[in-house]
């Protein structure tokens, strides 16, 4: 049996790798998979002791699924309105310039997607600041050094809050990390971004004319954006000071949302706003679920402890670092379940940089990350060798932000 769970999560961690080949959805694969895992359990089992067992296992693990999935479905049905509203291209747009540099616009770019992925998904955000580079007359190889750092700046801006990035959920969510302390991650992540646009900047000396489609911003979404920033600034805030789980304030923000239509002036040609939990991407939940299942069979069967020989024969600041560069190959959901389930014994600060490493080490690799894929598939000439050009900058980039935040955390 410890052979068969070990064989599904490999199947699985390949179907994942090799998804545009096989073309099978991984949320698919993941979620079959996941739970075949469980299946194989129960039916395995010798006794009703043991069967007592797994199902103190399964509950334990779909309550740390649970709080993951409304956080996020939460989170993504506002973005779901604000982006089918138009509202955040809208907001970029209307403070860009039509004409700027090519080098400045790389510091706009950097600095547009770092933000928006801290507050919205690094799907919108990729999608929003990819939008721009698109409507570029310019020569390919120099589309391809925006591409990547946009798609670093995602990556990077979504570290230092929960809001941002799902593996700083999951460690935030275990007790590995708080608020406050993810903050530190701000000035490495933003450092890692700076860094790779000075390196991206060589022979980047034209002038570029942006398409900017400009459009005045309904007051209906004028009060959502100001209710969804409100919420996660409520959410950061009760966390701090009354230690209210992050998932109650998002819920009670989208129960405000949803209840604005109601009691305010609202345009009679908007949709219902439940209607927009039909819009966000289920896929994902999907295949967070699936994987989150694979990982919680291998933890009851103890294989995650095999994990912990890497940091007895490295210092742990270095296991994370290799760790983080792994995520460019390996998602970084199931690995960062997998260090969490191993129970690895870290200080905060190690957790701080373990965090860092996994968010933004999906960046190396085009494949490594859901801002990679996107950008992959809506970029011209953008694929898995061109974008393997640019790897010396971006691993200067990583390695910077990295040991920039150790040494800050410490």
């Amino acid at each position: 049996m410890l052979y068969i769970i070990i064989g599904i999560a490999l199947i699985a961690l390949v179907l994942i790798i090799f998804e545009e080949v096989t073309h099978i959805n991984k949320a698919k694969s993941t979620l079959f998979l996941g739970c075949l895992a469980w299946l194989i359990l129960y039916i395995s089992s010798s006794s009703i002791e043991e069967t007592h067992l797994i199902t103190e296992n399964l509950n334990e693990n779909l309550l740390e699924i649970a709080s993951l999935w409304l956080f996020l479905m939460a989170a993504m049905t506002f973005v779901a309105y604000l982006n089918s509203r138009g509202l955040i291209s809208t907001l970029v747009q209307s403070w860009l310039p039509e004409t700027l540099s090519e080098r400045k616009l790389l510091v706009v770019l950097g600095f547009t997607s770092f933000l928006f992925s801290s507050l919205a998904d690094n799907v919108t955000a990729t999608l929003v600041s990819v939008a721009l580079i698109t409507q570029l007359k310019i020569a390919a190889n120099k589309r391809l050094k925006y591409a990547a750092l946009i798609i670093f700046a995602v990556n990077s801006g979504g570290v230092s809050l929960i809001t941002g990035d799902v593996t700083t959920l999951m460690i935030f969510l275990d007790g590995k990390v708080s608020i406050i302390s993810l903050f530190q991650l701000v000035l490495p992540a933003l450092a890692g971004v700076v860094c790779l646009a000075i390196l991206l900047s060589v022979n980047m000396n034209q002038t570029v004319h942006l398409v900017a489609e400009k459009s005045e911003i309904a007051s209906a979404d004028k009060a959502i954006g100001i209710i969804f920033l409100s919420t996660i600034i409520t959410t950061l805030t009760f966390n701090v000071l009354f230690h209210i789980p992050p998932v109650l304030t998002f819920l009670f923000g989208l129960s405000v949302m949803f209840l604005c239509e109601h009691f305010f002036p609202w345009p009679k040609t908007n949709r219902n706003l439940l209607h927009y939990i039909r819009e966000i991407e289920f896929d994902t939940l999907l295949f967070f679920l699936g994987i989150l299942l694979i990982v919680g069979a291998l933890k009851k069967l103890n294989v995650l402890d095999e994990i912990t020989l890497l940091y007895q024969h490295l210092p742990t600041s270095v296991a994370n670092y290799l760790l983080g560069i792994s995520s460019s190959l390996i998602d970084n959901v199931p690995l960062t379940a997998a260090v969490l389930k191993a129970n690895i014994e870290m200080n905060p600060s190690d957790w701080l940089a373990i965090t860092y490493a996994m968010g933004v080490g999906g960046s190396l690799l085009v494949i490594g990350s859901a801002a990679g894929i996107i950008a992959m598939s809506k970029v011209p000439g953008l694929n898995f060798v061109s974008y393997l050009r640019l790897f010396i900058q971006l691993f200067v980039a990583y390695s910077v932000g990295y040991w920039l935040s150790v040494y800050i955390t410490q």
